[in-house]
């Protein structure tokens, strides 16, 4: 496993290509789409329609680690859970898109942007808003309200976007996904769920013509994989993993 699975429960890496335009959604060209990535990775074998033209193709969920490629209407999309290494989770993304564009027949004109996505996480049976705005902290000129007798936090998903560079169609979203509700709080029951950060760098793909998608998830990538090593796991990940560590 990478070192990131040694910070979380679970650990990700994905690249999404978000279309203008519906992707086609005939038996045959699905089939053999995912039939031609099959011939790649052998081990993915569980297909399933889970929709309205939304298919998965994926591996085994219970050996821990495992790939799944998944296709929508105007998204399609290739996950690794728990990688042996990025190496592993760069060869099957970049096998996908490499592919894609022919057997789904799309290009730059119908591409809306390109997202290379990490994500970790983490199982708590507690309150996880309460738990996420212990680690992370609110704004000091917030802290009373946590004060108030009786108070408890309810939700508590920060999120934050920063543009990287002056023209905005590269971009990066740092967010955390939490899954306590009332109904939890209200009877103090907390079944064990994971909290997730997720880590985006998305380019929008305007004027990006003289570059294939390859080459773009290789540059997103290696910027995700920058700021995810120099600002989310000090700040976020080992943060939420130590407050977890405390409270058990």
């Amino acid at each position: 496993m990478t070192t990131y699975s040694s910070l979380c429960d679970d650990f990700g890496i994905y690249a999404h290509v978000n279309t203008k335009m519906d992707l086609p959604s005939g038996r045959e060209t699905v089939l053999h789409f995912f039939n031609s990535l099959q011939k790649t990775f052998p081990s993915m074998t569980d297909f399933d329609c889970r929709g309205v033209n939304e298919y998965v193709l994926e591996e085994d969920r219970d050996e821990g680690s495992y790939r799944w490629i998944g296709l929508e209407p105007k998204r399609f999309a290739s996950g690794f859970v728990n990688p042996p290494s990025v190496e592993a989770a760069d060869e099957q993304h970049e096998r996908v898109l490499e592919i894609a564009p022919f057997h789904l027949d799309f290009g730059s004109l119908d591409c809306e942007a390109l997202d290379v996505l990490f994500s970790f996480d983490f199982l708590y049976s507690g309150n996880h808003d309460e738990l996420v705005a212990e680690a992370l902290g609110l704004n000091t000129t917030l802290e009373s309200l946590l004060q108030m007798p009786g108070s408890k936090v309810l939700g508590y998903e920060p999120a934050l976007m920063l543009a990287l560079e002056e023209t905005c169609r590269l971009q990066c979203r740092l967010n955390i996904e939490t899954r306590t509700n009332a109904y939890q709080i209200r009877t103090n029951h907390f079944p064990e769920a994971p909290i997730t950060v997720y880590f985006t760098v998305r380019q929008y793909w305007t004027r990006q013509n003289n570059r294939t998608f390859v080459e773009g998830y290789q540059h997103q990538r290696k910027i995700c994989q920058e700021l995810v090593d120099n600002h989310v796991i000090p700040a976020v990940v080992r943060s939420l993993s130590q407050t977890i560590e405390n409270k058990r």
